[in-house]
């Protein structure tokens, strides 16, 4: 059972600028606490309950039933100021964007629409128990609906789930479904133990006898190899983007806490020839080195969000090829994305000194961070799906990965 959905929030509405203000508060206390809640690396129930009172949650939800109204450019952005005060959070928000709005892409319209109001009025945070690799899940027929039962090896917010998005194999086919974790028979394990992305409470989960009904189904249940609408593809865009964005927001966090560092406790080395480290040519040039890596991979980053929300606009008139575009753009942001976090975060070391180095800084987190999820599927498979577009002209292959 979720454990987030035991304290009330309620959610605020604002302008685009006061949701915007309210995340950059989150990230500072984040940024503030976050050496010790990656040593503690407990679920992070009290940063969840944070998000959902400041209405970030239902950001990207229409105005019209409480929502900020807000488009995935600006959704993704979020993304990023949560990442730079702490990553793990970065990403539960952005994977909670994508499983919350591909309600609307995929269940009829009435269907979603109830969805979204109830995601609304009850802040309720969605997750997802949908790894490919990883099947585990089976779907019985008892009653008047469905047993599920199997074990998830990864499920990012296990604990702080209110929703869910999972698979199941039923007979010879395969059915995708939404429900609340509070019904009995949802276990979250504590064993998420990796070195990164402490707070990404992503361990493993197991339904028993797990009760699901047919008005849970996304659709009815399809072969294996069926083709899913268009329109219901364009999660794996968007959650290669929320990888993007929480990549930068990190990288940028690094360098904002390598920069602060510099200004109050790097010592200029002995023959540099001046006084503050502020002022050490090399320090400055990698600064600005970096700076410029950032700036350029953020305004890609932008760039094909604005792609797959032009997509996304077509609703269920778009084409397959005009998905694929925007995939191209996002996993060529993916590809820039990934090179760029992890140098910079490996080599903010190099601005501030061997001291920085001890334990009670934890600046590491940044690359631990990085390093972590930027295996999640590896990168040199999405540039290879860029090169394809751009020499052949083949758009990539829809899956769960690209």
């Amino acid at each position: 059972m979720s454990q987030s959905n035991v304290v009330f929030a309620t959610t605020r509405n604002g302008t685009r600028e006061e949701i915007f203000a309210r995340a950059e508060d989150i990230s500072a206390d984040l940024s503030r606490r976050a050496a010790e809640l990656d040593r503690a690396g407990r679920p992070p129930l009290e940063e969840i309950v944070k998000l959902k009172s400041a209405g970030l949650l239902s950001a990207l939800h229409p105005r019209q039933i409480g929502g900020g109204g807000l488009d995935w450019v600006d959704g993704l952005r979020l993304v990023r100021i949560l990442a730079r005060g702490e990553s793990s959070i970065g990403q539960l928000l952005g994977y909670h964007y994508v499983n919350s709005q591909y309600v609307y892409w995929s269940f009829d319209e009435a269907r979603a629409q109830a969805l979204g109001s109830d995601t609304v009025a009850k802040s309720l945070y969605w997750g997802a128990a949908v790894n490919p690799r990883d099947p585990g899940l089976v779907l019985s027929r008892r009653g008047n609906g469905y047993v599920l039962n199997g074990r998830k090896s990864f499920s990012t917010a296990a604990h702080v789930s209110d929703y869910i998005n999972a698979h199941a194999a039923l007979d010879d086919k395969v059915v995708g479904f939404a429900v609340p974790t509070n019904r009995p028979g949802y276990k979250a394990n504590d064993d998420w133990d990796n070195f990164g992305q402490r707070l990404s409470d992503s361990g493993s989960v197991e339904f028993h006898d797990f009760p699901v009904y047919e008005e849970d189904f996304v659709a009815p249940p399809a072969a294996p190899d069926a083709s899913p609408p268009v329109l219901a593809t364009f999660n794996t865009p968007l959650i290669q983007l929320v990888f993007v964005n929480f990549y930068l927001g990190t990288a940028e966090g690094a360098l904002r806490e390598a920069a602060d560092y510099v200004r109050t406790t790097t010592r200029p080395w002995v023959t540099s020839g001046v006084e503050r480290a502020t002022d050490d040519p090399y320090i400055l040039e990698r600064v600005g080195e970096f700076t410029a890596q950032l700036k350029a991979s953020a305004a890609l980053a932008d760039a094909a969000a604005a792609a797959v929300q032009s997509g996304l606009a077509r609703g269920h008139g778009v084409s397959a090829r005009e998905r694929g575009e925007a995939a191209a753009e996002a996993y060529a942001a993916k590809v820039h994305a990934t090179q760029v976090s992890l140098d910079i975060t490996s080599r903010v070391f190099e601005l501030t000194g061997a001291r920085s180095t001890a334990e009670k800084y934890r600046f590491d987190r940044y690359w631990r961070n990085v390093r972590t999820h930027t295996l999640h599927d590896p990168v040199f498979y999405k540039a290879k799906e860029v090169g394809q577009f751009v020499l052949n002209d083949r758009i990539p292959e829809v899956s769960l990965y690209s």
